[in-house]
């Protein structure tokens, strides 16, 4: 894939940021340091990194309810999304957002949402406005099995079309839609199909495997980008937590978690792939897997110690503030 040796390193880092995020935010919900409902992106991580890779801080994103991934694939800062999960005014929306609302516009993170299928249509409103202004941007949103079967989600692929406009679909199946198999939740054996049916290319990826990802996600960015209307990409692989952290997973199989983990884990796929290349070495995997950790330590402690919002600023960034008549 003629990926450079500094983008190989990149991704891994990407994907090991996420990956230990999202294992020490359950260990501290779990202990009681962090309130709030929370979904977890373990095992997905291939998927958010191998579409951002090919964004800069100009393309936009919008995620979903489990969207601490695609935000840090996209840039966001680790302290600053650790303390925002611990409610904290230093926190990038100043303890305001949480878990499933982080956004930075800055970084062109259009923010999580609560709401399901509620991206699409934002970030075909996103895609519009880079089609006016001819600036060659993208606007990707992210989506979950589930959410593609809300009208809202139909819509926006619909428009996107209608409007020619570069948007990009990322659809990822994670096989349950909250507690649901995909089996029964969606009428149609074939998510690939009946996106296309709305009349744009949905490449296909092995959301295990950042490579199989970076390539379909390239393809149909490269699309969008060259103003030839939206495109899609359809990645497929389990996620290794419940649908929110708490969530007993009864409707799990027996081993199931246990298989993922084992044999559909992008970090170890990932490894497998570049050991013996010549390229990267283990030891460098290694040492970013040191740097990692204590990247996600020092986020922990950070957060523990930073100021919590007082009563006064709890409707300052809630309304449009406009000057005196």
């Amino acid at each position: 894939m003629n990926l450079s040796r500094d983008q190989l390193l990149r991704a891994y880092r990407q994907m090991k940021t996420i990956r230990e995020f999202e294992e020490r935010a359950h260990a501290e919900i779990m202990n009681g340091q962090i309130a709030g409902f929370t979904h977890l992106y373990t095992g997905q991580e291939a998927n958010a990194v191998g579409v951002c890779e090919h964004l800069d801080h100009q393309d936009t994103i919008i995620s979903t309810h489990r969207g601490h991934g695609h935000c840090i694939a996209k840039g966001a800062d680790v302290i600053g999304m650790m303390k925002e999960l611990w409610g904290s005014a230093e926190g990038l929306c100043k303890g305001k957002g949480g878990s499933m609302h982080v956004a930075d516009i800055e970084k062109g993170i259009l923010g999580a949402n609560g709401i399901v299928a509620g991206g699409p249509p934002i970030s075909v409103g996103s895609a519009l406005a880079a089609k006016i202004r001819k600036n060659g941007r993208v606007a990707v949103s992210f989506s979950g099995d589930g959410s593609v079967n809300q009208g809202t989600c139909f819509e926006a692929m619909n428009l996107a079309v209608v409007l020619k406009v570069p948007a990009v679909f990322v659809i990822e199946n994670n096989y349950y839609s909250e507690h649901t198999n995909i089996s029964y939740a969606v009428g149609c054996d074939d998510l690939k199909a009946r996106t296309e049916g709305f009349g744009f290319p949905v490449f296909v990826a092995d959301g295990a495997d950042f490579f199989s990802v970076y390539d379909a996600a390239g393809k149909a960015i490269e699309h969008a980008r060259s103003g030839n209307g939206p495109a899609g990409v359809f990645a497929e692989t389990g996620r290794f937590h419940g649908h929110f952290v708490g969530d007993p997973q009864y409707y799990r199989a027996d081993g199931e978690l246990d298989d993922l983990r084992e044999n559909s884990c992008c970090l170890k796929n990932f490894r497998a792939r570049v050991d013996g290349g010549g390229v990267v070495s283990a030891e460098e995997l290694d040492a970013i897997d040191a740097e990692v950790m204590a990247l996600i330590d020092e986020a922990v402690s950070a957060a523990r110690a930073a100021a919590r919002p007082t009563a006064e600023q709890v409707t300052e960034d809630v309304y449009i503030q406009y000057g005196s008549a």
